[in-house]
């Protein structure tokens, strides 16, 4: 598979957050195939037909499916040959720090280290392990604070247990790279620090002591972006959780996020997000619960 079109998605999560639920109903499905190192539990409801791509993995979904993405795995969802225009998709994102390797090596918690371990290729779960956990994930976006962190991790646990499992992908095709370099991560937290200003190209590349040629190089080979993608990419990040929890308008949020030019955002917004930005929140007609 090639892998230099995949998009890194900077997810709504931000390092204060644990987990994100969002439940919503759509017909739009233009996200880019794309990896974040976030895990991801994806519960799909009148999707018969939806194309899902996780690794090498490519196949149409049935009516209802419940998946679970290890961080970094590449993965998406498209229309495929669906004809509902009523998906419901119920998506939960947790950093993968949430479980601190101390309480993994438990021996209670040893069947979520499993499932965490099997995630990194992808895991398909039985229809009889979807009835039996689908209203418990649907409620998810009632909870709020412990309450939410408790009920997600007897869903895991129940869920590491669970009988006739599908590895989805054959290998485990990632992009490990991007937490792999302190030259990134002190990157990437400049950028979120800074995102809303004007940041120029050389004085990051004066931040780590390289020119602008080899620091455009760098980003590249480790992000496989540029570095304004990887700049736009975590600017859109902060754009579409303001565009979920807030009622600003869409010029408002542009700016606040670092775009002086609506027209620039609208393009890119578009580019990576397969639909605008008022398409973004008029499709997300559900729930979205940060804690």
């Amino acid at each position: 598979m090639d892998i230099t079109g995949i998009h890194r998605e900077i997810t709504p999560l931000t390092e204060g957050d644990c987990f994100v639920v969002l439940d919503r109903k759509k017909k739009i499905f233009g996200f880019p195939l794309h990896f974040h190192p976030e895990y991801e539990l994806n519960l799909m409801i009148n999707g018969k037909g939806v194309e899902r791509i996780v690794g090498d993995s490519i196949e149409y979904i049935e009516n209802k499916e419940l998946v679970f993405i290890g961080p970094n795995l590449i993965h998406a969802w498209s229309k495929g040959k669906a004809t509902n225009e009523s998906i419901r998709e119920v998506t939960i994102q947790f950093h993968k720090d949430l479980f601190h390797e101390s309480l993994l090596n438990r021996n209670i918690m040893n069947p979520i280290k499993e499932l965490f371990k099997r995630s990194s290729r992808g895991i398909l779960f039985s229809e009889d392990t979807i009835n039996s956990t689908i209203k418990r994930i649907i409620d998810l976006t009632k909870k709020s604070s412990i309450d939410l962190y408790i009920d997600l991790t007897n869903i895991l646990f129940d869920l590491a247990c669970s009988r006739k499992q599908i590895i989805l992908s054959t290998g485990a095709i990632k992009n490990e790279d991007f937490y792999n370099s302190n030259k990134i991560k002190k990157v990437y937290e400049y950028v979120q620090q800074n995102y809303e200003n004007k940041i120029k190209v050389e004085d990051v590349a004066d931040m780590l002591n390289m020119s602008i040629v080899t620091f455009s190089r760098f980003m590249k080979q480790r992000t496989l972006r540029t570095f304004i993608e990887f700049l736009n990419d975590i600017r859109l990040g902060h754009a579409t959780r303001w565009l979920l929890e807030t009622d600003m308008n869409i010029a408002e949020i542009a700016y606040r996020c670092g775009f002086n030019n609506l027209g620039y955002f609208n393009r890119i917004f578009k580019k990576e997000k397969g639909c605008t930005p008022s398409e973004f929140k008029e499709n997300f007609n559900g729930i979205k619960r940060f804690s």
